[in-house]
Formats: structure tokens, C-alpha cells, sequence
């Protein structure tokens, strides 16, 4: 016992030959205890190895039979917490040629690769983390130490306590391949968590004590925010197979690649691989952190009391509640390194919390809003934190983050995903509900808009490039997805911003009058349509088409709505904005004609109203100056400016001015993990088992659901049936 198997001896080119020999020892039916030699020998490989994947496959299912008995996968997992351990003891050395390196990269890569077969086969239950009692133990290991918290303690302190350089880049993208097959446990339970899913290794992330989990958030963003390059040196690490790609592709998948399954859905094939795997793998780690709940079932007795008698009963009730998230809580609380609001107002956040650089971070973010991923960490820090949300707002260099923003939404149409789309108007939604941000973007002019090929945008204010292409994905998605959820939240945003609007730009005021006009013939149109089917039904005196008539009051109840709210955008800016904005005045003017049918309208007249006290007021004025000359567009224009002065809102009824905001449903979870994960996927460059994947939709299985009849529709409504987010009035 605690002897190390008799290797072939090596003689230039057998190395492989020594490498099989182990790997095969390593997944078959003898069980080495944890202070066997072979360990050593195993995890001293050279890292130039080569091997075939079909082979890897091969040994990967001979594993999955023996590690019940062997242990094998939990003892690998404890050398690899030994060898982290030594390598922080010997910090200062930083020598990427040491032993120690070597074996903790080896123990890394093996353990990722069985790992990610057990669990992708459905065999959580059967990693069998722990030890066999039989077996002798070194004197520094406890038998009943939990080993996916000792791992992944271990883990997240080598991550969080090792600065990134050439010498140890390729061990810290090793460690953030381990944590997503670590945690793709996730994959094989439903979009709604629940009490029963096992995921042994991430409950251990979230068990960490908080100075541990913020030393991890810190390093994680400073990975993303530094972008670290490939080290030259890293190459000698590189697995290859001939001619063919190797089995480890490219640093940074390489726990993902030994296993080239053929089931490749998740990968991303348009072979555009990140410039920065590691500030990649870095984010997508977090947002699947961040981002988790466990669900715990509680059984509470609620002693009955309905009657009067003296007897009561106890009955069983069993609650479903999700536990706290120390990521979460660590993000949340991060302060700027150049900045502590608590050294001003004196009620610091207790205990450690994590301090990165706003600006760099700011930077970074800006730089990558075209990546779904950096839009999810923006959202995530504007929604949960508050040091970083009060940081963007007092950036005078706003458009930086909201021009590759509105570029996207404009080209929305090419290939942008939905739930893209839906995050980045929940950004602008979040930044409109403060006044300052609303007043500010109409104080930044923009020399030009190349991107928008529409109209000339030349010297436009950011505000009305803002409201133009709000506007713009409203009118796309009345036309292209009839989305509900996306066009309240455009019109929201745009509520939030009519008060403050400031010399809105001519192309920025008909665009709002030509929406108001838009939805007036649609809801015309279903109002002619309701009208008519309620009379068929009357004459026919059946009801068949009853179903079709409450679709039809659905839908136009939802465009009297957007009707209401265009009207009371208009009404805001009239009453609150309407010297800084002649533009609007003559727009309303130009086009009066479109209000006229809903002037004495139940349910539209008492908006409409003020347009018509706006109207009157100029209509009369330049009816007076009327003479045989010419009215020009620049002399009306100009006739509204100079009477504008003179305006003082006589007459206009007061509101209540709008403000939306943005809410969390009490369960964003069953939204954001599912699309974490299939994020993390389309990058992280590894295939996994498509048919054990429960969490989300893969490619066969949408396909076999349109040829069910689901088709696009049906897609799109189960994503609205996910987005757990709501738009709250603030009366």
C-alpha cells in the first residue's frame, strides 16, 4: 500500500508510452491512496504531451466506472489544493518552470476533463467526493473534510492572493476553465432552481468566508479590466496531435478541448476566438457567481387555531426561499480605489470589501459594450451598486458608454440577440430615473453620426440621438417582434426624459410626432376591427369568435396605452420644456391634422387638450401677422422662437409628471442564469452533452419544437415568459 505503480522506463521517444501507462493507472481499477508517490509521477508529466482525444474519450468512460471504488477524481482534487497551497507559499519566486507550476497546471487540466465527463453524462451523484476510510491518510488531512470546499477554497485564494504575469498566466486560465466545468453542474437542473439541484462545487464557492470571496471578485474584474495578452511563453504548453488542432486548441480551453465530443451546438463557429481569453473566461466566471441562488426548502408547523375548540392542530407547511449570495453582496459594495463614500459620510460598509479602479473599469466596459457579457456586468453594477451607479452618473464623457449602446439597438435587426436587446434598454431605463443624467445628455453635442444612415445627423444633442433611436426600435418592433415588454421599456425611458428635454433636434421632434401617429392608425385600425367582429357576433349569435373578439380588446387596450403614453410625452415636454424647445412646437404644428380625431375622444381628450391649447396659442399669433408674404420653414421656425418668450403656460393643465422605474421580479434568476450560462458557452470554446442540458433550449431541441409548429413565436414568448423584470410608476 502507498506505493507508486512501476513505470516503463523512458527512452527518447517513449515518453508517450510513460504518459499512457499513468493516465491509464490513473482510471483504472486500483485504488492508489492520497500519499502514493504516483500522484507525483502522475502530475509531473511534461505539459508538451501528446495524445489523442478519441483516446481521452476512451479513458474518460473507463474512469467514470472505476471512481466509485478509487476516489481517484477526489484525491486529484486534494493534490491540486496541495499544490496551490505550495505555489502561495512560494509566492515571491514566481518561477513558472517549477515543479510545483507544472504539477498544479496538470492537476488542474486532468481534473477538468473527468470532471466535465462525469457531470456532463449526468453522473453528479456519482463523483464520489471523499475518501475511503480504509486507506491511510497523511497527518495533515482531516477524513471528514469537505473536499469540493477545501478545492475551491483553495482555488479562489490562488486566484485572488496571485497577481497575473507570463510566468502564471497559464495555471490562472487553467483555474477559470476548472470553476465553469466546476459549475456547469447548473446545466442539468431546470431554469427554475430548486431545494433538490445538486451543485456540490459552487454552494462550496458561496460557503467561502467574505474576505476570500471579495479578494476573488477584485481579481476577476482587475482581469477583466487589464485584458491580459497571451504570453509568448505559454505556447510551449500547447497540446498538438500531428497535423491536427492539438488536444489543448489554445490556452485558455483547455480543460474543454482535451474531450473533443462531436456535439458541438454551443460553440461558437464563426472561429472568431477572444484576443483576451482570460479577461473572457474572468467575466463569464463572475457572472455565474454573481449570478447564482439556492434554493432551501424549509418545513415550518403553523398550529391551526380556526376553531374554538380546545384542541389545535399542527400542520406542515413547506417554503421555498433562496439564500444570500456572498458575490453578489461583495460586487454590490465595490468602491472606486480613488474614492470611499464612506470617509465622507462616515458609514462604511462592515468588513472587507473590494476596491478596483472606476475609471479603468468604466474604460473597459465602454470599450466592449458590443459583447453581451460586458452588458450584463454594466447592468449588474447599475442595478446593484450604488457607488458605481452614482460613479457613470457624473461622467461628463457620457456618450462613450451610450454610443455603442444606441449603435447596437440601431442595428438590432443584424443578428442581435433578444435578451441583448432587452438588457440594454434596462441600462438606459435605470441611467433616465435621474434628472441630472436626463439634463446632461442634452447638454453633449455630437459633431456627427456616421453609423445612421437615415437622415444627416449633424451637431445632434445626445438626448436626440437617444429619443430617435428609441423611437426607431419602437417602430421595429411594431413591424418585426411585437414585443410588449420592449416597447413599454423604450417608452418609459422616454417619459423619464420628456421633462428635461432641451432643444430637441428638428429630425428628433417629428420622429415623435410621426410615432404618435404610427400607433393612432394601428390603434384606429384594431378599434374599426373590435367593432366590427362584436357586431358579427351580435347578428350570428355565436359564440365561436368569442376568443377572437377578447384578442382583439387585448391588443387595442395595449395601444390605448402607448397611445396615452406618446400623448403624455408630448404633454411633459409642452408643459415643463417648452421655450428650450421650439423644434417640438413647430413639429406638433406641421402635422396638427393627426390630433384632430382624438380631440374629443373618452379616453384621449383631456391630453389632447393641452396640445390644442399649445396650438392655439401660435396658430392665433401668426394668424395676426399673416400679409401676402411667404411663410418659409426658417420664418416659422423663427416665428415660434421669438413667441415662445412670451409664453407662459396659461391655460395647460398640470399632470403628474411621469417617472418609471426599474424593478426586479423577487426571482431574476430564472432569466439571468439561464443566459449566463449560455453566454459562458458560446465563448468558453468547449462543446458540452447537449442532451443533458435542462437549463436552457439547445439548437436540436428549438428545432424539433419549430417542426412542432413552436416556431419563432413561440421562442420569442418563451423568453418573455423568463425576463423576470418589471417597470414601476413612481407616482
Amino acid at each position: 500500500m502507498g506505493g507508486a505503480p512501476s513505470t516503463p522506463r523512458s527512452t527518447g521517444g517513449d515518453d508517450v508510452s510513460v504518459e499512457e501507462y499513468l493516465i491509464a493507472t490513473f482510471v483504472g481499477e486500483k485504488s492508489f491512496p492520497l500519499a502514493s508517490d504516483f500522484w507525483n509521477k502522475l502530475l509531473e508529466l511534461p505539459l508538451s504531451s501528446r495524445w489523442h482525444s478519441d483516446r481521452v474519450h476512451q479513458a474518460c468512460q473507463l474512469f467514470a466506472k472505476s471512481n466509485g471504488y478509487t476516489r481517484h477524481l477526489a484525491k486529484l482534487l486534494i493534490h491540486l489544493s496541495w499544490c496551490l497551497q505550495e505555489l502561495l507559499l512560494q509566492a515571491d519566486s514566481d518561477d513558472a518552470h517549477s515543479s510545483v507550476y507544472k504539477k498544479a497546471v496538470n492537476a488542474t487540466y486532468i481534473s477538468s476533463v473527468f470532471l466535465k465527463h462525469l457531470i456532463e453524462n449526468g453522473k453528479c451523484e456519482e463523483l464520489h467526493l471523499s475518501l475511503d476510510e480504509t486507506q491511510p491518510l497523511p497527518h495533515a488531512f482531516v477524513m471528514d473534510q469537505n473536499i469540493q470546499n477545501f478545492v475551491m477554497h483553495s482555488v479562489l485564494s490562488f486566484i485572488g492572493s496571485t497577481e497575473v504575469s507570463p510566468n502564471s498566466y497559464v495555471l490562472h486560465q487553467e483555474l477559470l476553465n476548472f470553476m465553469v466545468v466546476a459549475m456547469s453542474t447548473q446545466l442539468l437542473s431546470g431554469p427554475s432552481p430548486g431545494p433538490r439541484d445538486a451543485n456540490p462545487f459552487i454552494d462550496a464557492a458561496m460557503a467561502q468566508e467574505k474576505s476570500l470571496v471579495c479578494m476573488a471578485v477584485r481579481r476577476l474584474l482587475l482581469n477583466y479590466i487589464s485584458r491580459h495578452l497571451t504570453p509568448p511563453n505559454a505556447k510551449t504548453y500547447l497540446y498538438s496531435d500531428g497535423d491536427a488542432p492539438g488536444i489543448l486548441e489554445r490556452v485558455g480551453s483547455a480543460a474543454a478541448t482535451f474531450v473533443l465530443l462531436p456535439l458541438n451546438y454551443l460553440v461558437n463557429n464563426s472561429g472568431d476566438r477572444s484576443k483576451y481569453p482570460l479577461a473572457e473566461c474572468s467575466l463569464h466566471v463572475l457572472l455565474i457567481l454573481i449570478n447564482y441562488q439556492k434554493s432551501i426548502l424549509s418545513d415550518e408547523s403553523i398550529t391551526d387555531k380556526s376553531d374554538d375548540s380546545a384542541t389545535s392542530k399542527s400542520v406542515s407547511k413547506l417554503h421555498v426561499f433562496s439564500s444570500g449570495n456572498t458575490f453578489t453582496k461583495a460586487l454590490a459594495n465595490a468602491r472606486d480605489v480613488e474614492f470611499d463614500r464612506a470617509d465622507v459620510e462616515g458609514n462604511a460598509y462592515p468588513g472587507p470589501h473590494v476596491r478596483i479602479p472606476f475609471a479603468s473599469l468604466f474604460d473597459t466596459l465602454c470599450m466592449c459594450l458590443a459583447d453581451e457579457g460586458a452588458v450584463l456586468l454594466l447592468y449588474s453594477l447599475l442595478q446593484g451598486n450604488s457607488y458605481f451607479k452614482e460613479y457613470v452618473l457624473v461622467r461628463t464623457d457620457m456618450d462613450t458608454m451610450l454610443m455603442p449602446i444606441l449603435e447596437t439597438l440601431y442595428n438590432a435587426s443584424r443578428r442581435t440577440s433578444s435578451n441583448q436587446i432587452y438588457m440594454m434598454l434596462i441600462v438606459l431605463l435605470i441611467l433616465s430615473q435621474d434628472s441630472s443624467f436626463n439634463s446632461s445628455i442634452h447638454k453633449l453635442i455630437l459633431p456627427s453620426v456616421p453609423w445612421y444612415k437615415e437622415h444627416l445627423l449633424h451637431q445632434t444633442s445626445l438626448g436626440s440621438l437617444m429619443v430617435i433611436i428609441l423611437i426607431r426600435t419602437v417602430q421595429h418592433n411594431l413591424s418585426k417582434l411585437r414585443d410588449v415588454y420592449l416597447q413599454t421599456t423604450c417608452l418609459a425611458t422616454l417619459a423619464n426624459m420628456a421633462p428635461h428635454s432641451h432643444h430637441l433636434s428638428p429630425y428628433a421632434s417629428q420622429r415623435l410626432v410621426s410615432l404618435f401617429y404610427m400607433l393612432s392608425r394601428k390603434y384606429n385600425k384594431l378599434s374599426d376591427l373590435t367593432g366590427d367582429k362584436l357586431q358579427s357576433i351580435k347578428i350570428s349569435l355565436s359564440g365561436e369568435d368569442d376568443s377572437v373578439l377578447e384578442d382583439l380588446a387585448a391588443e387595442l387596450q395595449i395601444f390605448t396605452d402607448f397611445l396615452r403614453l406618446v400623448l403624455d410625452i408630448l404633454n411633459a415636454i409642452l408643459t415643463y420644456a417648452l421655450p428650450r424647445n421650439p423644434e417640438i412646437v413647430y413639429a406638433i404644428m406641421h402635422r396638427q391634422e393627426v390630433f384632430q380625431p382624438f380631440k374629443n375622444h373618452p379616453r384621449f381628450h383631456e391630453l389632447v387638450e393641452n396640445i390644442y391649447t399649445v396650438l392655439d396659442f401660435f396658430n392665433s399669433r401668426m394668424d395676426s401677422q399673416r400679409s401676402d408674404r411667404e411663410w418659409s420653414v426658417q420664418k416659422v421656425l423663427q416665428f415660434i422662437i421669438d413667441n415662445c418668450r412670451s409664453w407662459r403656460g396659461e391655460g395647460m393643465k398640470m399632470f403628474t409628471q411621469l417617472h418609471f422605474s426599474y424593478e426586479q421580479e423577487s426571482h431574476p434568476e430564472e432569466f439571468f442564469i439561464p443566459y449566463v450560462w449560455q453566454l459562458a458557452f458560446s465563448r468558453c470554446g468547449f462543446s458540452f452533452n447537449t442532451d443533458a442540458i435542462n437549463l436552457f433550449p439547445v439548437p436540436h431541441q428549438v428545432e424539433e419544437q419549430m417542426e412542432d409548429g413552436a416556431g419563432e413565436e413561440g421562442k420569442e414568448k418563451k423568453v418573455q415568459e423568463l425576463i423576470e423584470q418589471r417597470i414601476v410608476f413612481d407616482p
